[in-house]
């Protein structure tokens, strides 16, 4: 019996997404990541600020190193497999256009990145090599996905047409 009848889900129909080898290497994929930022002292504010003073530009290297990995590993993966082996699903472009939104995000981004010398990324690692203080960019960082969320609801809220009655 299948579970659209009413039987158990034997768990095959769930998504990857869900399975705990997925799960797992994803937590290993995260703390690679924060390891790498970690020792590549990305994960210090005053370091990043540094860069965005154009005083040290070591953080060029590591993104560019960054880029140029995952840039090459998506060309060839797209060209050479059909599915994302972890997934199973279909490689594709999400395609945005650059409008008021994106632009006005981004600037938003910026701001608090210099404001704060971390992005949301290197927050976390930043926190497991005992910088407390960064806490409140942190807080930050929730508070405003809080409030842009809520004001996004509210906004579509407004805008819908009602449900047709039955």
């Amino acid at each position: 019996m299948t579970p659209e009848q009413g039987g158990r889900d034997s768990g095959a129909s769930r998504p990857a997404e869900a399975s705990p080898a997925f799960l797992a290497l994803v937590l290993a994929g995260g703390l690679l990541f924060g390891f790498g930022l970690g020792i590549s002292h990305m994960a210090r504010p005053e370091v990043v600020l540094d860069f965005l003073q154009l005083e040290d530009f070591g953080l060029l290297f590591v993104m560019g190193g960054a880029a140029g990995v995952v840039g090459t590993t998506t060309v060839l993966a797209v060209r050479f497999l059909d599915d994302a082996p972890l997934t199973g699903r279909p490689y594709g472009r999400r395609l945005r256009d650059l409008d008021a939104d994106v632009a006005i995000g981004g600037g938003i981004f910026g701001v608090g990145w210099g404001l704060s010398g971390i992005c949301p990324g290197a927050g976390y690692a930043s926190l497991g090599i005992g910088n407390l203080p960064i806490l409140w960019g942190i807080v930050g960082m929730f508070a405003g996905a809080y409030v842009q969320g809520y004001l996004r609801s509210m906004d579509r809220s407004g805008t819908e047409e009602p449900a047709a009655a039955d």
